[in-house]
Formats: C-alpha cells, sequence, structure tokens
C-alpha cells in the first residue's frame, strides 16, 4: 500500500484501536505509558493524514507531527519502557531514560526557535527541521527510543525494539530525506506487538516482578 491521506488515515485508525485494546489489557498503572504508545503512534498517523490533505507546507498539522515525533517520543519511550519493566530492569534503562530527557530538551527547544515545514515528495512526505548539530541529537535519540527497546523487560518489548531497529536501517537506505516520516510509519505499525504483552504475566523474564511469587501477586493485584 503507497502512503497517501488514505493510507495514513486507515492505519493510524488501525494502529489507535490496538492502542486502545493496549489500555484495557495494561496489567497495571505503571504498564499503563508503555501500552499507550500504540496510541499515540497510530494518533500521529492521522496527524500526517491531515499533512497530507493540507499539501504539505508549515501548518499545525505539520508543527504537531514533529512534536510528537521528536521531543514527546524521546522522553515517552525510554520513561514508560522504565516505567514497565521490573526492578531488575530499570536500572539499565537510566541512559536511554537520561539520553532521552537531554535530546528531548534540545530538540523542543530547536522546534520553537525554527519553522517546520513539509514537502510532499511522491508518495512520501519530506520534512525540513532546522536542527542544530543534527548528529549528537540523532545519536541521543536513537539511544533513547530504540535503545530503550532493546533494552525492555521483555521478549514483546524487545522484539519492537529489534523491528525498529532494522526499520530504521532499510528507511535511511530507502529514503534518505523522507526517512523520520517513513520511520514513523515502520514504528506506528511494528507498535501493534505490545498488544501481546496482556496475554502474559509481567516481567521482564515472564513474571510480574521477575519470579514466581512475581507471577502470584501480578495475578491477584492486576493494578498497583
Amino acid at each position: 500500500m503507497c502512503w497517501s491521506a488514505t493510507a495514513d488515515l486507515v492505519a493510524g485508525t488501525a494502529i489507535t484501536a490496538v492502542g486502545v485494546a493496549c489500555l484495557v489489557r495494561a496489567r497495571s498503572l505503571r504498564e499503563l505509558p508503555l501500552a499507550a504508545l500504540p496510541l499515540i503512534l497510530g494518533a500521529h498517523q492521522l496527524v500526517e493524514s491531515a499533512v497530507w490533505r493540507a499539501g504539505g507546507g508549515a501548518g499545525p498539522a505539520t508543527v504537531a507531527w514533529a512534536v510528537i515525533a521528536l521531543p514527546l517520543l524521546a522522553v515517552w519511550v525510554p520513561c514508560a519502557v522504565a516505567l514497565a519493566a521490573p526492578p531488575g530492569a530499570r536500572r539499565r534503562l537510566a541512559l536511554p531514560a537520561a539520553a532521552g530527557l537531554v535530546t528531548a530538551g534540545f530538540l523542543g527547544y530547536a522546534l520553537a526557535r525554527h519553522p517546520v515545514s513539509a514537502d510532499i515528495r511522491g508518495r512520501t512526505i519530506g520534512y525540513a527541521i532546522g536542527l542544530p548539530h543534527p548528529a549528537p541529537l540523532v545519536a541521543g535519540y536513537l539511544v533513547a527510543t530504540v535503545g530503550a527497546l532493546l533494552l525492555g523487560g521483555d521478549r514483546a518489548v524487545r522484539l519492537l525494539g529489534v523491528v525498529v531497529a532494522l526499520g530504521a536501517v532499510g528507511c535511511a537506505v530507502l529514503w534518505r530525506l523522507e526517512y523520520v516520516s517513513t520511520w514513523c510509519a515502520v514504528a506506528a505499525v511494528a507498535s501493534a506487538v505490545l498488544v501481546v504483552r496482556g496475554r502474559s504475566p509481567a516481567g521482564a523474564e515472564g513474571g510480574a516482578e521477575g519470579g514466581p511469587e512475581g507471577r502470584a501477586e501480578g495475578r491477584n493485584r492486576p493494578w498497583r
């Protein structure tokens, strides 16, 4: 399916529905931010549908798309993964969370100071953002988002990290100028894997707190 306003609308609606299912199946309050990730990414695709319909440009939909894609996800992903992870896994997620906070600060400042524009290029959209020192910002963003997923506390999160990492490489090779847009679309579709987390006990290795006692606690006290 080629990317277009209709494609983004259909994909965004479907992924948003997955996000709602993830929220319903969340096993604890700590997991709600991670469960909401498909909902955010689905809404992101709906925003891009509005960018298509506006013919690109620098309108409100373009700005909203950039705010979600850059500073919001840079903070949300690592913090959500850390919150949902069992205690033993949270320590190693401190670096991605810190990288996300710092990177989001710089990205937010850049978006406040520089205009964002969208350029429709055939079946893709290229976004022009005046980022100072883009290389370290991109590195920090990848550490925060992909790094957090790869270090996540359970198989579904790590699987999402692998798919997103491979998608980042593929989109960079195939769509150099439209990299951000296409990678966000890949991540949105891949986030549907999080719906399976509700089918197994919480925790890094299958328990609510990583062990048999945690599994029993997870069954008896699903919300905490």
